[in-house]
């Protein structure tokens, strides 16, 4: 007997893949593995914005078929990690506090959005705000906002000669998006 995961991961499988498609997965494995696993596509990439969007599947659902507080969390803290990290120079970045306030549920099948922008880039600290909303499957645009978050981080911290190449993969992307 095959578990909702399982059949959802076997329909994204089977589903032909446009390259543009494979490309956009290839760039989120580089980019952030956990957010990779759970589908997330990247539209924008830069130090000032960072935005796109999480089909909401199985694997990003809790027990009653809507998206997962931790995985709204995980967007949050991922999207504002990327983005301070190159607002900072590409040094070391690393959250210190997230806040999250859930506003109302996504259910299995929608398509969340997802927006980051700075709302303070200081020397030592940065403070990131996320927005997640519903996409109205009619028009592709925003529809309810589900989430707000604000995630503060460190980013005046060392790069260790082990991790200089951390950022390579945001450098090639961000230029392209």
């Amino acid at each position: 007997m095959d578990d909702d995961a399982t059949v959802g991961s076997r329909q994204r499988q089977q589903q032909p893949a446009s390259p543009a498609a494979a490309d956009s997965r290839a760039m989120m494995a580089e980019l952030d593995a956990p957010l990779h696993a759970l589908g997330f596509e990247m539209e924008e990439l830069s130090p000032s914005r960072l935005t796109g969007r999480l089909p909401i599947t199985p694997i990003c659902c809790q027990p009653f078929k809507v998206l997962h507080g931790g995985v709204s969390a995980l967007v949050a803290e991922a999207l504002a990690s990327m983005g301070a990290h190159m607002a900072s120079g590409y040094r070391r970045v690393a959250g210190v506090q997230l806040s999250i306030n859930h506003f109302r549920s996504a259910a299995l099948g929608d398509t969340v959005l997802a927006q980051a922008v700075p709302v303070h880039v200081g020397r030592s600290t940065q403070v990131w705000e996320v927005k997640l909303w519903k996409m109205d499957p009619s028009t592709g645009a925003k529809g309810p906002q589900i989430a707000e978050s604000r995630v503060t981080l460190l980013s005046n911290l060392p790069l260790p000669e082990e991790h200089k190449r951390a950022g390579d993969a945001l450098k090639k992307y961000s230029s392209k998006l």
